[in-house]
């Protein structure tokens, strides 16, 4: 999976990018990860790539301009344009959820993510495009560097060889995602409790300890109570 970021702070992704599952996943070509910066297809001698609104109101907007030549000159690249999904990140944008990320991982190659900034970006940018305009929650950020990043490690994880399919196996919303959210016995498809080492926890004199089926070693009991634990 090829993953092209258009940003005007790249060096925001540096350190989330170079650790634990994401950098061993670039360093063995599972996902391939590029920065295109509006800044370097601004007309303005300042690089300039934000206005204000038109009809007024606080804040800036992002041109269009420098954003649709950043994307122009990235699709250089030779991926199918069916295998190509333009996503831009945005407050008033659709749901992301775990399908979402499920079917982008199997249909497409090549995630482009268009980070917003300021107060938004200029509608024609997602209609001259035809991207899906997609939103990691119901809040606002300070910028769309983050939903990007969160986008990224959604779809990473569900790419072949990233992760251990059995860790996929049992955790939340996955029997959501294939379809089992009815079999009453596996819960709504969010993950049972998880507990480690120690076995009894004291915190602020109180005794926190783990239920005691999980180190019965009777896995049918186990499995039930995790069945029966689920969200």
């Amino acid at each position: 999976m090829r993953f092209d970021i258009v940003t005007i702070f790249p060096e925001a992704f540096e350190s989330y990018l170079n650790v634990s599952i994401l950098k061993r996943a670039r360093a063995r070509k599972l996902i391939d990860v590029h920065f295109h910066n509006p800044r370097d297809f601004s007309n303005d001698k300042h690089k300039n790539v934000d206005d204000k609104p038109y009809g007024g109101g606080a804040g800036m907007v992002m041109m269009a301009e420098p954003i649709l030549k950043a994307v122009s000159a990235l699709r250089k690249f030779k991926i199918k344009k069916s295998k190509c999904k333009i996503i831009v990140l945005s407050a008033k944008g659709k749901q992301f959820n775990q399908k979402l990320a499920y079917d982008w991982s199997k249909k497409h190659d090549q995630l482009i993510l268009i980070s917003g900034r300021y107060e938004g970006i200029d509608e024609r940018v997602k209609l001259a495009l035809k991207a899906e305009e997609v939103s990691i929650g119901p809040y606002v950020l300070t910028d769309g560097e983050v939903a990007s990043m969160v986008v990224i490690s959604a779809v990473s994880r569900l790419i072949p060889g990233v992760i251990r399919l059995e860790s996929l196996a049992e955790e939340s919303h996955w029997n959501l995602l294939l379809k089992k959210e009815k079999d009453a016995s596996r819960g709504t498809g969010l993950e049972y409790p998880h507990y480690t080492r120690p076995e009894m926890l004291v915190y602020k004199g109180k005794k926190l300890r783990v239920p005691g089926v999980l180190i019965s070693g009777d896995h049918k009991k186990i499995s039930a109570w995790r069945r029966s634990h689920r969200k």
